[in-house]
């Protein structure tokens, strides 16, 4: 297959879906990873798609969905954040160790565990300030420089991570049929690294997140044992989900009366 051939297969496949990975790529085209490495540097060059942190996504043809500052989204869709964080709590055992992700939903899911007999290991700086200062659980931060937005703190040396978890709690800026959406590259890689580190990946998100597209697959699916959402998710979004093979948990949200 001549280079053009191989890079119009991958804007093709851009067309269906918003990412693949380089690893993707190479089964199914069946070159090396460096050849599609190189196709993507080509397609990125001529604006026809874009080089992104294990991958390449589609030209984004409408505007980008915006990702708020971290003290804004905090206070967006507070009652579904709380309800989701409620039933996440039931699923944590006193004496495990669980990682919480950045974003506002797994802040509001962190408060709700403050005072547990748990480990928490976070990237997230709002959220290992509130548990310093409010908290009772044992608390690892990770280590590295401050990222201001989204707020957490990342080494690249920290590959090799010596923990593991039974729990990884993972938000997201979107939710497509692909997985999990984001738009930050720091928080596409830290959910990728923490995921490879813990026994589940569960997934807390408002029933918003559905329907907001943002460029690149964060995880897919297939690494996602569970999807916490609000009682606001629709059917077509309940059954892409039930295709995707993940159990679903469903918060009541508490309305005032």
């Amino acid at each position: 297959m001549s280079d053009s051939d191989r890079q119009e297969k991958i804007v093709s496949l851009l067309d269906e879906r918003p990412f693949a990975s380089v690893r993707d790529l190479q089964q199914l085209i069946g070159v090396s990873g460096a050849t599609i490495r190189r196709d993507i540097e080509k397609l990125n060059e001529a604006g026809r798609a874009r080089k992104v942190y294990g991958g390449v996504a589609a030209i984004e043809l409408g505007p980008r969905p915006d990702s708020l500052p971290f003290v804004e989204n905090r206070d967006i869709a507070v009652a579904a954040k709380r309800a989701i964080a409620r039933e996440a709590e039931k699923l944590v055992q006193d004496g495990s160790s669980v990682i919480i992700h950045g974003g506002s939903t797994c802040f509001h899911f962190g408060i709700r565990i403050a005072h547990r007999n748990l480990r928490v290991f976070t990237n997230s700086m709002p959220l290992a300030a509130h548990l310093a200062e409010s908290g009772t659980c044992q608390l690892t931060v990770g280590g590295g420089d401050l990222h201001r937005e989204p707020g957490v703190l990342y080494d690249p040396a920290e590959g090799n991570r010596p923990f593991y978890a039974a729990q990884f709690f993972v938000g997201a800026l979107g939710i497509s049929e692909f997985g999990i959406l984001e738009q930050h590259p720091l928080l596409v890689r830290l959910a990728d690294e923490m995921s490879r580190v813990a026994a589940e990946t569960i997934l807390l998100a408002d029933s918003r997140k559905f329907g907001i597209r943002p460029p690149t697959v964060s995880l897919p699916f297939s690494r996602i044992a569970r999807v916490i959402t609000d009682d606001g998710l629709s059917d077509a979004h309940a059954r892409m989900l039930e295709r995707a093979g993940v159990e679903v948990v469903i918060a009541q949200i508490e309305r005032e009366q």
